[in-house]
C-alpha cells in the first residue's frame, strides 16, 4: 500500500533530474554540432586526402601510359618481382597473425579462468610493452638478436652453436619483433569475449560427462571464435602497416609494401608509385574493416 504514494512522491524527483540533465546537456542524444565537427574532421583529414591520393596516381605518367588504365595498378600486379611483394606482405600478417593466436589464446584464457588476484598483475605484463616506444623496443630485439648479444652468449655458453650465428636481418627477428608488439591486442580480444562466457555452461558439459578437453573443443572454443576474429583482424592490420620493425630488424632484406613505399618515397621519388601501393594497402585495410563488421552485425543478430 505505501509503494503508490512514494512512487507519486518520486515522480517530481525523476522530473527535475531529467530537467537539470537537459540543462546540463545530457539529452540522451548526439547534438547536430558534434556530428558536423565530426564529419568535417573527417572529410578534410582523412577523406579528402585518399581521394586527392587516388585522383593523382597517374598524374605524372606519359601520356601513352596514361591511356591505360591503372597504370601503376598494372605495374603492380602484373610484375613477378612487385606481386611477389604483395604476397610476402600479406603472407607475412596472416603468419604474424596465427602465431599471435596460438600464444594468446592459452594467455587469455589463463587471464580469464585461473588468473585470479594475479589478473591486474597479467595485465599490466600484457600492456608494459605497449608503453614503451616501437623503436626502444625494437632496438631492445637488435641487441639481444647481435653477433655478440645475449642469445649468441648464451647458445656459445652451452655449447648449442660453435660461432654466432646472425639473427638479425632475417624473416625471424622480424616475425619475433612483430609477435612482441602485437600480441597484447590478440589477449585483450579474446580476453573480452571469454569473459562474457557462462562458466555455467562448461560445468553443464563437464557433468553430462564430457572431459576438460572435450568441454573446451565443444563450448568454449566455439563461443570464442568472435573473440579470435576480432583480434585476428587487428592483428593482420597492423602487421599489415607495420614499417619499423621491418626496417630496424629486417635490414631492409624482407621486402613488404610499407617498406617499398618508404623506400619509393625517399630513394626512387617515385611517388605516384607509392600512392598506389598505399591504395592497394588501404583496400586491404577497408576489406578487413568490413569483414569485422560483418562479424559484429552477426554477433549482434546471434546476440
Amino acid at each position: 500500500m505505501s509503494s503508490v504514494p512514494e512512487s507519486r512522491d518520486s515522480l517530481p524527483a525523476a522530473a527535475g533530474a531529467s530537467r537539470g540533465r537537459r540543462a546540463r546537456g545530457f539529452s540522451g542524444t548526439v547534438s547536430p554540432w558534434w556530428i558536423l565537427v565530426t564529419g568535417v574532421f573527417l572529410v578534410v583529414f582523412f577523406i579528402t586526402p585518399i581521394i586527392n591520393n587516388i585522383l593523382n596516381t597517374d598524374s605524372l605518367a606519359t601520356l601513352a601510359e596514361q591511356r591505360s588504365a591503372g597504370f601503376y595498378y598494372t605495374k603492380l600486379f602484373t610484375d613477378p618481382y612487385y606481386l611477389n611483394i604483395v604476397w610476402i606482405t600479406v603472407l607475412l600478417s596472416v603468419g604474424v597473425t596465427l602465431i599471435c593466436v596460438v600464444i594468446g589464446y592459452p594467455v587469455a584464457l589463463f587471464l580469464v579462468r585461473h588468473s585470479g588476484k594475479w589478473s591486474g598483475l597479467v595485465i599490466f605484463l600484457l600492456i608494459a610493452p605497449l608503453l614503451t616506444s616501437i623503436i626502444m623496443r625494437t632496438f631492445g630485439w637488435r641487441v639481444l638478436f647481435a653477433r655478440r648479444g645475449m642469445l649468441n652468449d648464451f647458445l656459445l655458453s652451452v655449447d648449442l652453436i660453435e660461432r654466432p650465428v646472425s639473427f638479425l636481418n632475417g624473416p625471424g627477428s622480424v616475425v619475433v619483433g612483430l609477435v612482441h608488439v602485437l600480441v597484447p591486442f590478440m589477449v585483450l580480444s579474446i580476453a573480452s569475449v571469454l569473459r562474457s562466457i557462462d562458466p555455467h555452461l562448461e560445468e553443464s558439459a563437464r557433468i553430462l560427462g564430457a572431459n576438460r578437453v572435450m568441454t573446451f573443443l565443444k563450448v568454449t572454443f566455439p563461443l570464442s571464435l568472435d573473440g579470435i576474429g576480432t583480434g585476428f583482424i587487428i592483428v593482420f592490420l597492423l602487421a599489415n602497416g607495420s614499417f619499423v620493425t621491418l626496417l630496424l630488424l629486417g635490414g631492409g632484406e624482407l621486402k613488404t609494401l610499407p617498406l617499398l613505399i618508404y623506400q619509393q618515397f625517399t630513394i626512387s621519388r617515385d611517388f605516384q608509385f607509392a600512392a598506389a601501393m598505399s591504395n592497394v594497402l588501404l583496400a586491404i585495410a577497408v576489406g578487413c574493416l568490413y569483414l569485422q563488421l560483418r562479424l559484429i552485425k552477426r554477433k549482434g543478430v546471434r546476440g
